[in-house]
């Protein structure tokens, strides 16, 4: 069954917040590894310039995941301007409302998803 428009508008408005909120995280998490890397010093201990680096790395690993979001939240936002919001890119089949509900961003079917991540597709 085919999304509402009155659902593919609340879909919309969850989107654009998230977006918000990505884009705010990983600004955030730029900011962190950017004024980490304007402080260090000379005079810090080794074991404390590891543990730095360790906490940049983790920082830059959650900002990766973060920036693939948002990246699918635009693709999302795209297929919704298309009026494609809710087909899957692979298949061309319907994505169930409730994998929706569940990733408001998802542009694949559960088993293309699955298929995708197995690299078979």
């Amino acid at each position: 069954m085919a999304l509402t428009k009155d659902e593919i508008e609340k879909f919309k408005q969850r989107l654009e917040e998230l977006r918000k909120q990505m884009m705010h995280l990983v600004r955030g998490a730029s900011e962190t590894v950017k004024s980490a890397d304007e402080s260090k010093g000379y005079s810090q201990h080794q074991a404390d310039e590891g543990t730095d680096d360790f906490d940049r790395t983790i920082t830059l690993e959650v900002t990766n995941k973060e920036v693939s979001i948002l990246r699918q939240i635009e693709r999302a936002l795209e297929k919704i301007s298309e009026g494609t919001y809710g087909i899957c890119d692979i298949t061309g089949e319907e994505i169930s409302p409730a994998r929706l509900e569940a990733i408001p961003y998802a542009t694949m079917t559960v088993k293309a998803q699955e298929k995708f991540e197995k690299g078979l597709l």
